[in-house]
Formats: C-alpha cells, structure tokens, sequence
C-alpha cells in the first residue's frame, strides 16, 4: 500500500513527511513524499526552488514527475538535500516543481496519484504558516507552503491537510491559529524520531529540529534563525492537527490569489501584492551579502569565547535553546561553516548537546 505526503514547504517538511509515515503507518506501506527542491542558502547558495533540468541523475516516474534517487547529483552551484534523504531514509522522494505555478503543480499532483494509485493523501506543514493569512508581521516564506495548498485544494481527490508543531517555524503563534486547528490526529513520541535519527544530525531545518526534540521531551524557549526569533518548545509543540482544506483557504488570501497561476514569476508578484514581499527576493538579497562574506577560521579558543558571549546575552532573553543555524550565523560564520562549527561544539561540550539543538548553558561555562 502506498501512501503519499506532500511536503508543503519543501526542505525539512521532508523530513517531517518520513517521520510522519513511520509513526502513522508503520515500515509495512510504502512512502512517497513529494517535495519542492528548495533548500537554505547554506545548502543551495541558488535563490529559490530547483526544478529537474538542475540535477542529474533523476528517474522519471510519470511524464510530468521525476524522482530523486539517491544517485542523483545538483548540478554545480546548485545544492540539495534530496540525494542524501533518498540514500538514508526508505521513501520515496518525487520532486515537486513550482516554475508553471499552481497550474503546474496540479498537473504533477495529477500524474502523481495516477502513477501510484496512493491509499491516502496529506499535505503537510511544519509550523503553520500554510495558515497564514498574508499580512503578519512575522510571516517569513508563505510562497512554498501556498503553492502548495492552492494546488492541493484543486486536486480532485481527497487531501488531508496536516499542521505538525504548530508555531514551531517561528512565523506565526501558535494562538493565531487555534481557531483552526482541528483535532490531534497524533502527538510525536521520542520513539517517532528514530526514523529520521541519523538525518536530523545534518539536516539543517530548524522546525523539524524543534519538532523532533520536544518529542524528544526537550522544554523551553529556542531562538532560531538569523532573526534570533523565540519559539516556546511545550507539550503541545508535538502535535500533529488535522485542519480543514477549506478553512485554510479561507484564511490563506496568497493561496486563493495564485490558484490559476502558470509560472513561478507570476506566483511571486502576487505574493509582493498581498504579503508586501517575495521570500525569493528576500533569498536573492541575502545570497549577494553572503557572496561578499569571507570564511573566517574556526580557531577553537576563539570559538569558545564568542559562545560564552552569545549564551550570557541569550540567558537575559530568557532562552534555554538554540539551533546550530543561529549560532553560526550570531557568530558571524557563513553558512557551510556550520557543519564543522556543530561538529567543534559537541566535541568540546557534548553535555549541552541535546539533540539536534544546543542548550544554552546556566552559566558561563570553563574554559574547555
């Protein structure tokens, strides 16, 4: 029996997906999670999501939907996670290209279910913002997520849409969407994560992090991104709801407005319309500026100290928890620095190591 996520936002909500597969229907059916080629700049210093002709080695599943096994290589510059998510984790990853907008979505979601015949369907979003309704101040990427919803909520078949750690991407509380949230269908189990285990060790999504570690039983408040944005980890951060597809689309006026959309250029325009931005503009700047940045050298000492500087600011914040992704960049590292900087981190002080976030120490910790 096969079932079929769509990873809402692409990146970690692939992760998610496999988690989710595991902890809903068990090893026995077979997972194929279609997702987006959208990674951070710190994988794919490109702007924006991937589309086939970037990679090579892909297989084609149906004329209008490839697939990422774990042979297939981004082409240079391009990165993606994808590859090293098909060789660990027993899925399968279709890719989900945006470039014809939502027509071209429904298209492959389409071409998709007639290829594999899927026992169920869910569309899931790590976080919320799929339930965004454009105009929060701290709403971040609504483009990827309301692709996908616009496409899914056209799809002539029954889609179940899924919200897993609700307020865990720190672009909208999670009080902002009780209204509409709809009954647990699952709460997160540390035995959940043992299937995505090894991926969360270098994948760099912070939701899923979050979401992997509060059902870890991780407590407190984590600061993410390069924002420093505060996210409560609590109970109810592990739940996955079941919300409405209508409800949602109601709510979400950048979905509505790009139902009918033909390519990616004339999605974002309406995003500059209802949300006042583009995520892949904000993408497009931030890759110039981290194009000027030089890789500085990770002297250990040196290390150490700027961390005991940034945890006795964050204590004042009242933060407990933090990701390898904001210490990088509160550091001022660039981005493939992190990776190394993780690795320097957990071998000097493993007991704040609290997998995969780094716990900010009560006090100024000796020197190592």
């Amino acid at each position: 029996m096969t079932r079929l996520i769509v990873a809402a936002g692409g990146g970690g909500d692939a992760v998610a997906a496999a988690m989710l597969h595991a902890a809903l229907y068990g090893n026995e059916d077979q997972a194929v999670i279609l997702t987006y080629a959208w990674d951070r700049l710190l994988i794919d210093p490109l702007p924006g999501p991937r589309r086939p002709a970037d990679f090579t080695g892909l297989e084609r599943l149906t004329p209008d939907v490839w697939s990422v096994p774990a042979q297939a290589r981004p082409i240079a510059p391009a990165g993606s996670t994808l590859p090293r998510l098909a060789a660990e984790l027993p899925a399968t990853f279709a890719l989900l290209d945006p470039h014809q907008g939502a027509a071209g979505l429904i298209r492959q979601l389409e071409s998709l279910v007639d290829h594999v015949q899927p026992a169920s369907i869910d569309l899931l979003d790590v976080g919320g913002d799929i339930l965004a309704q454009g105009d929060e101040p701290t709403l971040r990427s609504p483009l990827a997520d309301s692709l996908a919803l616009a496409a899914c909520c056209q799809l002539n078949e029954h889609v179940r849409l899924l919200v897993a750690g609700p307020g865990l991407d720190g672009e909208l509380p999670p009080q902002a969407m009780t209204s509409v949230l709809g009954p647990v269908v699952h709460t997160l189990t540390a035995e959940d994560t043992t299937a995505v285990s090894t991926v969360l060790e270098w994948h760099p999504s912070e939701a899923t992090g979050l979401l992997a570690a509060t059902a870890r039983g991780v407590r407190g408040t984590c600061e993410i991104r390069d924002a420093g944005i505060p996210v409560r980890l609590t109970d109810e951060s592990r739940a996955v709801h079941e919300v409405d597809m209508d409800d949602a689309l109601s709510r979400n006026r950048l979905a509505r407005a790009i139902m009918s959309t033909t390519n990616l250029d004339e999605a974002e325009a309406y995003s500059r319309e209802v949300c006042g931005y583009s995520e892949i503009d904000y993408e497009r700047n931030k890759a110039l500026w981290l194009d000027e940045q030089q890789p500085t050298n990770l002297d250990p000492a040196t290390i150490r100290r700027q961390l005991d500087q940034f945890e006795a600011e964050v204590r004042t914040r009242g933060v407990t928890h933090t990701t390898f992704r904001r210490i990088t960049e509160a550091l001022g590292l660039k981005g493939g620095q992190r990776d190394e900087l993780r690795q320097l981190l957990i071998a000097s002080r493993p007991e704040q190591y609290e997998a995969p976030l780094w716990r900010i120490a009560d006090e100024v910790s000796s020197p190592s």
